[in-house]
């Protein structure tokens, strides 16, 4: 994949798509607001959590706050790019409209991923960084430039994981084009991530902390920034995201040889 290029069609897509969102600028501030409220009762819930105790799965309040800001951030990009094409990509099979999205001049995989953003869905990403910067001054840590740096590597891993995971679920819409919203099952494994993971026990932790990763993908990245991060963790993490990368571009193209069109 030529990655100039498709930064090029990218830069389109932002284009048409902050046009297009800029002509309902009421519905826009709106959201931004919703957002804001949401943020509010996401850092309320926290509180609540502390009033009964100093430490949530062995995080401190401030480290909580870390990692909710962790999670918020990446839950912006997921809704600002992901979450307006994945279920798109069901009534594309359903209808049998990704015959159009297969004829053009650009990677079918790319195409259905990145076509749709919802620019409000940034200020979340904003209010995640405020929450970040908020949980280390209740933290009074300063993160080093290695932090940083570790921190940055781990986000773009844990936003991989995220696409890959999400990608292959809505892949198997081309053999189970009835399931209404296959993003629920997503939606449910992500809000895991939520929290520490040291809080769940079992086959819970098992499961979310080696089969399907959401542990890493915001814990990671916060203890990164708290200066409690280890080399072969992060050089870790950027591997598996990029296994499953490569699993999810494989099985999209194993997908598409199942996928009869309009006509069959």
């Amino acid at each position: 994949m030529n990655v100039r290029r498709y930064g090029r069609v990218f830069r389109e897509f932002f284009r048409a798509c902050l046009v297009e969102e800029m002509e309902y600028r009421s519905e826009f501030f709106g959201n931004v607001i919703s957002s804001f409220f949401g943020i509010g009762m996401a850092l309320l819930t926290i509180q609540i959590f502390f009033y009964q105790t100093d430490r949530l799965g062995g995080w401190t309040y401030g480290e909580v706050l870390v990692l909710l800001g962790v999670f918020n951030t990446l839950r912006g990009c997921i809704d600002f790019a992901l979450r307006p094409n994945m279920p798109r990509l069901l009534e594309h099979v359903r209808r049998g409209t990704l015959d159009y999205v297969l004829t053009k001049p650009v990677d079918s995989m790319f195409y259905v991923s990145f076509r749709h953003l919802v620019f409000w869905r940034l200020i979340d990403v904003v209010l995640g960084f405020g929450v970040i910067g908020y949980g280390l001054y209740v933290e009074r840590y300063v993160p080093s430039v290695a932090d940083v740096l570790v921190f940055l590597v781990v986000m773009t891993a844990s936003f991989l994981l995220i696409y890959s995971l999400w990608m292959m679920l809505m892949t198997t819409s081309f053999w189970v084009v009835r399931i209404d919203d296959l993003s629920f099952i997503f939606d449910s494994f992500f809000e895991t991530a939520r929290f520490p993971g040291s809080m769940y026990r079992g086959a819970v932790r098992m499961v979310i902390t080696y089969i399907l990763p959401a542990v890493l993908i915001t814990n990671t990245p916060a203890l990164a920034l708290l200066g409690k991060w280890r080399a072969w963790a992060a050089l870790a993490a950027l591997v598996v995201s990029l296994l499953f990368l490569w699993i999810a571009r494989r099985f999209w193209r194993f997908a598409l040889r199942f996928y009869t069109g309009a006509g069959g």
